[in-house]
């Protein structure tokens, strides 16, 4: 008995080490990074590295700057700022506005071949990027959309869609039917039950679906890159300006990334507890 128990101790001895190496290893990155963005050009190339220095904002400063650097950037990194802003924000709100409506119709109704029309639009996801970029890049030519907002908005929307609409469905169905028939034996029409008792109920599942869809919108970078030239251009896409081959300015790519990486960490935060549960919601019957 007494070496059964010691042999459990040790394996959960093992187990907790392997865990902490790996969380260790998760997170040494990301702290690396955001210590860097606050470090001087100098300190950053210091060899040994510095971990003991007086943090200067200067490379914030030159992001948020209306012109950014003048060598490297003629529009300025607080447009690229608002271009990603504005694009993940919009293209999460439609991807969820129009994915939850079909989504509710997949949940609640049965039509001619409905779960193979369920498999096809999530199939859509199953395309690499690469096969999708061109008929996206003549689509948006075509109807002038090139190097804008809205014509990213609507790759982002489309792409987004699939996932919103089977994340979804699978909360829809976790929602008892009888509660849409009670309310539209109310009074309440079926868009309208929709709205006051249905979206409430499955609030969990919309934040976490839009957290997913934020981050995806947020730091794409390939739909980015051939999709837009100046006036659009994401961050992400900016970022990739700083690395020339004359020098690399790893300071300002940091401060880059950690702003990239921080708001969504407190989105995801603040919206935890509606988070773990949607993400749990729905997974048994």
């Amino acid at each position: 008995m007494l070496k059964i128990k010691r042999n459990k101790k040790i394996t959960y001895f093992i187990v907790y080490v392997v865990l902490f190496i790996a969380i260790i290893a998760a997170i040494f990155p990301v702290a690396w990074m955001i210590l860097t963005s606050f470090k001087t050009r100098v300190q950053i190339f210091s060899i040994p590295p510095t971990l003991i220095f007086k943090p200067t904002l200067a490379n914030y400063q030159e992001m948020f700057a209306a012109k950014g650097s003048a060598r490297y950037s003629q529009e300025g990194y607080l447009k690229y700022i608002i271009n990603s802003l504005v694009i993940a924000t919009i293209s999460t709100l439609v991807s969820l506005f129009i994915g939850s409506l079909a989504a509710y119709s997949l949940s609640r109704f049965r039509f001619w071949r409905h779960e193979d029309i369920a498999f096809w639009i999530l199939s859509t996801r199953m395309a690499p990027a690469a096969a999708a970029v061109l008929p996206f890049y003549l689509i948006l030519k075509t109807f002038h959309l090139l190097d804008t907002q809205a014509g990213l908005i609507i790759v982002y929307t489309v792409f987004n869609l699939a996932f919103v609409i089977w994340m979804m469905r699978s909360f829809f169905d976790e929602i008892p039917r009888e509660l849409d028939e009670a309310s539209m034996i109310d009074g309440c029409s079926r868009f309208r039950s929709l709205v006051k008792v249905i979206f409430p109920l499955s609030a969990p599942g919309i934040v976490a679906t839009a957290v997913f869809c934020m981050i995806f919108s947020w730091n794409e970078f390939y739909f980015a890159l051939i999709l837009t030239g100046t006036r659009a251009r994401t961050l992400p896409v900016a970022a990739t300006g700083l690395i020339t081959p004359s020098e690399t300015l790893w300071g300002l790519i940091c401060s880059i990334g950690t702003f990239m990486f921080i708001p969504l960490l407190i989105f995801a935060w603040f919206l935890q507890r509606y988070l773990l549960r949607g993400l749990t919601f729905g997974a048994i019957k």
